[in-house]
């Protein structure tokens, strides 16, 4: 098997976030998730905010199975109460679900804890709080986050520019704007539709994959006044 990034987030790059249900949500999940990691997903999330706690439970413990195989990290949005009970990778928060301190206080240092942040106030304050990892978005409008003004680019610059903890661009990021937000300074980048609701998730992976790697080089082998 494969070794986890277990209690460290400094080796994502590419956060693969599933998109909203069809009516077989179980079977969509596990596909969903299957491809993404193969296409070298280093990440996954699941949002689901219709699912019964039990089948939750069931399906997390599935899907942490097979993100296991790979090395992948498996994180559950927003239910504290359901990663513990599936003994998932980590969970990820909103500004208006419980704050990051009181879910460190439920977890311990034995998870992962994420955390959605839309300004540089808040990301400050959830990694002082103790978040492994936060947000930053929606850099461009999408219609994940309708009620979200698009925070754009210059953000991404200030959370490079200010930040400690790991933080990924989220938001309409797709393949057209990728590139913009690595040259903003972003490192990893987190996606929902455009590898979630792609035709072959497997591909749409490896493309954003690819293409974050090459960045990485390229910052890598870049000499310091460059």
């Amino acid at each position: 098997m494969i070794p986890k990034r277990r209690f460290d987030f400094s080796d994502v790059y590419l956060y693969v976030i599933t998109s909203p249900p069809p009516p077989r949500p179980g079977r969509f999940y596990l596909e969903t998730v299957a491809e993404a990691c193969a296409g070298g997903a280093d990440a996954v999330q699941l949002r689901d905010k219709t699912l019964a706690a039990r089948d939750l439970v069931h399906l997390c413990r599935e899907l942490q199975s097979l993100c296991d195989k790979t090395g992948a990290l498996f994180i559950l949005n927003d239910r504290v109460d359901v990663a513990l009970a599936a003994d998932v990778d980590g969970v990820h928060v909103g500004q208006d679900d419980l704050p990051v301190r009181a879910v460190r206080s439920m977890v311990g240092h034995r998870k992962l804890i994420g955390c959605s942040t839309h300004s540089i106030a808040q990301a400050l304050t959830a990694a002082g709080d103790g978040a492994d990892y936060v947000s930053c978005g929606p850099v461009f409008a999408t219609p994940t986050k309708p009620d979200y003004a698009p925070v754009g680019l210059d953000r991404v610059k200030e959370y490079k520019k200010l930040l400690r903890v790991p933080f990924v661009a989220i938001g309409g990021i797709d393949e057209s704007n990728v590139d913009q937000v690595l040259l903003s300074g972003a490192e990893r980048v987190a996606v929902v539709r455009a590898v979630s609701g792609a035709d072959s998730i497997e591909g749409a992976a490896r493309t954003f994959k690819e293409k974050i790697s090459r960045f990485r080089d390229a910052r890598r082998h870049a000499s310091p006044g460059d």
